[in-house]
């Protein structure tokens, strides 16, 4: 199967009562589909990729922007139910400069603890961006690290 970026109603997109994605595209019914974008930090609105279960590219969308209102809604509805990757806000508090160590934090989801192993764990994407990586697999965003209070900034230079 080739895949192309979709015009307007070239496809359709929905979830079952059991929570399994469904696609049809091209007169073709897929089952257990999954959207991906890729790239979810520097342009989460760009390039979004439906897969089959196998992980095979069934669709690709240039652009979420591009398609109308009801069906990009559920697009990232879609991705959402498989990207999890909370944006911290705000560290609290950190039990240890050494690793493992235990911080407490605000996320845009709550308040929340994540075990940090080792600094090899905090990626740095760009001077503003990092990610971090907890001990049981969970990564969290920090998109503008200038733009944190000054007690967090404080906190994670001792990683950084």
């Amino acid at each position: 199967m080739s895949t192309h970026t979709p015009s307007q109603a070239d496809f359709s997109l929905y979830n079952d009562a059991k929570g399994v994605w469904h696609l049809t595209h091209q007169g073709s019914d897929y089952v257990g589909v999954i959207a991906v974008r890729a790239f979810p930090i520097h342009a989460p609105n760009e390039g979004v990729s439906i897969l089959s279960q196998e992980g095979k590219e069934l669709l690709w969308i240039d652009h979420l922007d591009s398609l109308p209102s009801e069906l990009r809604e559920v697009v990232e509805t879609c991705i959402q139910n498989r990207e999890f990757m909370p944006e911290i806000l705000k560290l609290d508090s950190v039990n240890s400069f050494v690793t493992p160590c235990r911080w407490r934090i605000q996320t845009h989801k709550g308040a929340t603890e994540l075990l940090l192993k080792g600094e090899e764990d905090i990626r740095r994407l760009n001077s503003n961006t990092l990610i971090v990586s907890d001990a049981y697999g969970v990564q969290y965003l920090i998109k503008n690290l200038a733009g944190m209070d000054r007690h967090s900034r404080k906190l994670l230079d001792r990683f950084l």
